[in-house]
């Protein structure tokens, strides 16, 4: 965080709010455990599970974190429907859900 160029991320991780995200995110880890993944393998399932993510880019320099990332395909079946309204309730950050008007 101290390299030039990311104090807008220093700051945005130093500040209260910053701090409640991060202890979130500690909170997520004994769900990880639990289902016997990584975070970083759960975040990626959750977002391929996610009706509201279209798109999930895996941001990898080297071969090793593509594979490391698309190894979390056989994540995405442990978060149950119970799994994901966990993390939504650790997160408290779920968006309404749309109107649907007319149906």
């Amino acid at each position: 965080l101290n390299l030039p160029g990311y104090e807008w991320l220093r700051d945005l991780l130093l500040d209260e709010e910053g701090q409640e995200k991060l202890a979130a995110v500690g909170r997520l880890q004994p769900v990880a455990e639990e289902l016997g993944i990584s975070l970083t393998h759960m975040a990626i399932a959750w977002c391929l599970r996610n009706p509201n993510v279209s798109t999930v880019i895996l941001g990898a320099s080297r071969l090793s974190q593509l594979k490391h990332n698309l190894a979390a395909l056989d994540a995405v079946p442990k978060l149950s429907d119970e799994v994901m309204a966990r993390i939504d309730r650790i997160l408290g950050n779920r968006p309404a859900d749309p109107e649907r008007f007319g149906q």
